[in-house]
């Protein structure tokens, strides 16, 4: 089964030195239909304007991932950590039993990230933080599997049974990606445009795909991201 989410339909957020799209209720956009996507809770597409960003501020019991797409975002948090990841890189952190963090933009260009929260199997983790600088390279055409559990392959490993994979597929390329029995994904169409068995995504645009396989045509240079997972559609 395939549903297609059209970006414009989305949830919404324009605080000026922060543009927002949600992919789930979050904030001040709340959807009692649409609060997550099995163990998926938040997918947040923000633009963070030059010189700003998130101050310190708490989570717990909660798996987040941050994707940057565009510029840089540098991350500091109560356990130690300062870091910046800059395009195609990944940085993760377990909120667990509680820890403050902050995610600020230093450049000087908007920057545009993927904020995604992903409910742990468990509460009550140590926190923790790690972040890779994957090479761009490595999905060209190919995927790249950035995210995964702690029985994964990924260098990034989260304490849930999901799994992150990311592609730029050139101007009519084809690639497939297998959705087996009992499993989920979802799908964001980061940049560029494809047909994804017969249906059309922009940039933005995200699917859900249950228990079902999908061939991927790039209409355009198409970068996209799918997190795979158990199939449990509600809580």
């Amino acid at each position: 089964m395939l549903r297609k989410l059209d970006h414009r339909n989305m949830g919404k957020s324009n605080l000026g030195w922060l543009n927002s799209i949600f992919h789930f209720s979050f904030a001040e956009y709340f959807n009692i239909d649409n609060m997550n996507f099995g163990v998926l809770r938040v997918i947040n597409d923000d633009l963070i304007s030059a010189g700003t960003g998130f101050d310190f501020h708490p989570h717990k019991d909660m798996e987040i991932v941050s994707y940057v797409i565009n510029g840089a975002l540098t991350h500091a948090d109560t356990m130690g950590h300062k870091n910046t990841i800059y395009r195609g890189e990944v940085q993760y952190m377990s909120a667990g039993t509680g820890v403050y963090h902050s995610e600020h933009n230093l450049g000087d260009e908007t920057a545009r990230l993927l904020q995604i929260w992903v409910v742990p199997d468990r509460k009550d983790y140590k926190p923790a933080y790690g972040d890779y600088r994957f090479q761009w390279e490595d999905r060209k055409n190919k995927w790249l599997n950035i995210v995964s559990s702690k029985e994964g392959y990924a260098p990034i490993k989260i304490n849930q049974d999901a799994n992150f994979y990311v592609v730029e597929l050139d101007e009519g390329k084809e690639i497939d990606f297998q959705v087996a029995s009992n499993r989920q994904a979802y799908l964001v169409q980061i940049e560029g445009n494809s047909i994804i068995n017969d249906v059309e995504l922009d940039e933005r645009d995200a699917l859900e795909i249950i228990e079902e396989n999908i061939k991927i045509k790039s209409n355009k240079k198409s970068h996209i991201l799918v997190i795979e997972m158990k199939k449990q559609l509600k809580w």
